[in-house]
């Protein structure tokens, strides 16, 4: 990530609503700095896709955009509550200029946040960010291209939006397969899925039971969801079904939840698609990409199925950066963002989900029998609040214990210590053989870290 960027994180802006900078005000600036770019990089009047999550603030922070957009004599295309991969997929197929979603993912309700991609459906890269970025803070810029009279731009709703995207997320599951005799449980958490996610299963055939498809605007991922995959657990075994899959709230990752009950996370679910993949010849240079925080286990199934891995930095974009940069066509997190390039720009979790589903149709096998080829690797990751960022290698004490967990484990596991992309928080993650050594490790790191910023134990 390019160090001079103050607003965009891993996954572009995010705060509490209606607090600096998530205000109308900000984003109604923002709306005129993506025109421009926009403009400059088309030559024309821009067209942007605006989509949503189901946060009550959705409603503030959307007209605040369109408004900016308009002002710079932009057309803007609204869709409504729809997933991220939606809009993305919208962006690219209507020649939009640009995507934008409202959402905070999986954060609580009053969090809200904005995503942005470019017309090819990709998230912008750092550079373009950045220069998003400076204009917000360039007052003369901003306010040097007024539009006026008929210049001024407006604003339409994209009526048949849902149903071009559940066209779309079903053509990606072959088409000699169906899922008739499949009973899943969808839970999409309140959030940008709940009226796409369970049309798709239910028109392909599955038997479908929905949960979290009420959003009031202060419900989404509230105990639902992937965050909280408890009801599908439950609900898949109240109804003995074959699949449990729960999305976060505005759908770009998925947990799958087997026929036992028991959570299947991102890392079992790309060991077992990248697996078929690399036997169908389908997964390009028989390389998976993911990031450093998925397990080494990873690595060992891919290696017996004849393939290999490849890691890059925490967060979805750097996947699909290293996958286009590379030629790969798979990728994807432990915690469920999944992108199959072949089909997706993006994180999609209904797409994944049925990727999954296309090979229990094809093997008609238990997924807990077919997440046996991906063995984790004991794994802690400890989450602490600290009350300011400092660059890792400015802390002593905590380099200080990192060398001496690397020096104890060698090359029987990792240690992976790097500060949230999207919150206050520094992120802990140790591997190997011992679970008991391995929570010493996490413990010494997080007391050293906070010595190293002067905060009590």
């Amino acid at each position: 990530m390019t160090d001079e960027r103050k607003l965009f994180g891993t996954d572009g802006i995010r705060g509490e609503a209606n607090v600096p900078p998530m205000t109308p005000e900000m984003v109604v600036r923002l709306g005129r700095a993506i025109a421009m770019v926009a403009r400059r990089e088309s030559g024309n009047a821009p067209r942007v896709v605006v989509g949503k999550d189901t946060r009550l603030s959705g409603y503030m922070l959307e007209t605040a955009l369109a408004a900016g957009i308009c002002a710079m004599g932009g057309r803007v295309m609204l869709c409504g509550p729809m997933p991220t991969p939606a809009v993305a997929n919208l962006t690219q197929s209507m020649r939009a200029d640009a995507g934008v979603v409202i959402s905070a993912s999986h954060n609580p309700y009053y969090d809200n946040g904005i995503k942005i991609f470019g017309p090819d459906g990709f998230k912008l890269p750092d550079e373009r960010e950045l220069e998003i970025e400076r204009l917000l803070s360039d007052d003369k810029a901003l306010s040097s291209v007024g539009h006026t009279g008929a210049r001024v731009g407006r604003a339409e709703r994209i009526d048949d939006a849902t149903g071009r995207y559940i066209v779309y997320a079903k053509s990606t599951f072959p088409k000699e397969l169906t899922l008739g005799g499949l009973r899943i449980v969808v839970d999409a958490a309140h959030g940008a899925a709940y009226k796409v996610a369970p049309l798709v299963f239910g028109e392909l055939g599955a038997d479908v039971t929905a949960l979290g498809v009420s959003p009031n605007g202060r419900n989404i991922n509230k105990a639902a969801g992937a965050l909280h995959p408890e009801g599908v657990i439950r609900e898949v075994g109240k109804r003995k079904a074959h699949l449990g899959i729960a999305l976060d709230g505005d759908a770009d990752r998925l947990i799958v939840v087997d026929e036992t009950g028991a959570v299947v996370d991102g890392d079992a679910v790309m060991a077992l698609c990248a697996s078929r993949m690399i036997a169908d010849d389908k997964l390009q240079k028989n390389t998976l990409v993911t990031t450093v925080m998925s397990n080494m286990g990873l690595d060992h199934a891919l290696q017996r199925a004849g393939g290999r891995l490849e890691r890059t930095a925490v967060g979805d974009r750097y996947v699909v950066e290293c996958m286009r940069s590379k030629g790969y066509c798979f990728g994807g997190e432990q915690s469920g963002h999944l992108i199959f390039l072949d089909h997706a720009t993006t994180g999609d979790g209904v797409v994944a989900a049925l990727q999954v589903l296309a090979i229990l149709a094809r093997e008609q096998k238990p997924l807990s029998e077919l997440k046996q080829l991906f063995q984790p690797v004991p794994q802690l990751l400890e989450s602490i609040r600290l009350p300011a960022r400092r660059p890792l290698e400015q802390m002593a004490r905590l380099q200080g214990e990192i060398r001496a967990a690397e020096g104890s484990l060698g090359d029987s596991g990792r240690v992976l210590v790097r500060w949230s992309g999207t919150e206050p928080k520094l992120r802990v993650m140790v591997e190997g053989p011992d679970e008991a050594a391995l929570r010493t490790f996490v413990e010494q790191m997080t007391a050293a870290a906070r010595e190293d910023l002067g905060v009590p134990a």
